[in-house]
């Protein structure tokens, strides 16, 4: 049993704040997915009334963007690198391992912006699009390419995210096993590459597909711009 307060009074509870209240939803999204999320299971977690969480959330929505912020927030971006291909490297390993930090925030990050419009989306989540536009133009991309290298680079990347968050499993060796099994199953004529290739599917490295997708789309984006620079030299 815990001892008495010294007055005699229940201790007062700790101050919130929107961090804390933001913290404690990416905690509940952590353990229990996007769908426990709720202003009353939140008052819950929080030992608040859920009606004093609407001055830090107004509602639901908000409490998901705020998550959202609250990831990208831990992701580091240097728009003033001049090495604009070691620099997007490094976002998107970063990005990985949020991810794997944090997975189920993951479908929230790539598809709760298609709902939003671009200038109603909170300040936190554009930050990464304004420092990479940054990136990109002080390379040297015009304006213009620089937003499509963005959203090429973007697309590659919330692609692999998802792709790996599939592939992933806690026993490598029992997934290795039943893929070999459930490929097997498959009519020899009709699927002969899938077959064949169960041991490299099984061996899935996410780090090393993510650096041979980088090494492709960095080498034509750098192929681009030197065309570029030539053409503006001639």
């Amino acid at each position: 049993m815990n001892p008495p307060h010294a007055s005699g009074r229940t201790p007062a509870k700790a101050r919130l704040s929107r961090e804390v209240v933001l913290a404690k939803a990416l905690e509940l999204v952590d353990a229990e997915g996007l769908d426990a999320l709720t202003m009353r299971r939140l008052g819950q977690e929080l030992g608040r009334d859920p009606m004093s969480l609407y001055r830090y959330a107004e509602n639901r929505a908000a409490l998901l963007d705020g998550v959202s912020e609250l990831v990208l927030n831990q992701l580091p971006i240097h728009p003033e690198d001049p090495d604009w291909k070691a620099q997007l490297r490094s976002i998107a390993h970063n990005l990985r391992m949020l991810a794997l930090k944090h997975p189920n925030v993951v479908p929230l990050l790539v598809t709760r912006p298609l709902s939003t419009p671009l200038g109603m989306r909170p300040l936190g989540t554009l930050r990464p699009l304004e420092q990479i536009l940054t990136l990109l133009v002080a390379a040297g991309f015009e304006p213009a390419d620089a937003l499509h290298v963005y959203r090429a680079y973007y697309g590659f990347l919330y692609g692999h995210l998802l792709n790996e968050l599939q592939e992933y499993v806690v026993d490598p060796e029992e997934n290795e096993v039943l893929l070999r099994l459930g490929l097997h199953r498959l009519p020899a004529k009709e699927f002969p590459r899938l077959r064949a290739l169960a041991p490299a599917l099984a061996d899935y490295d996410g780090a090393k597909e993510l650096d041979q997708g980088l090494t492709i789309l960095l080498s034509g984006l750098e192929a681009q711009l030197s065309r570029q620079a030539a053409g503006s030299s001639a």
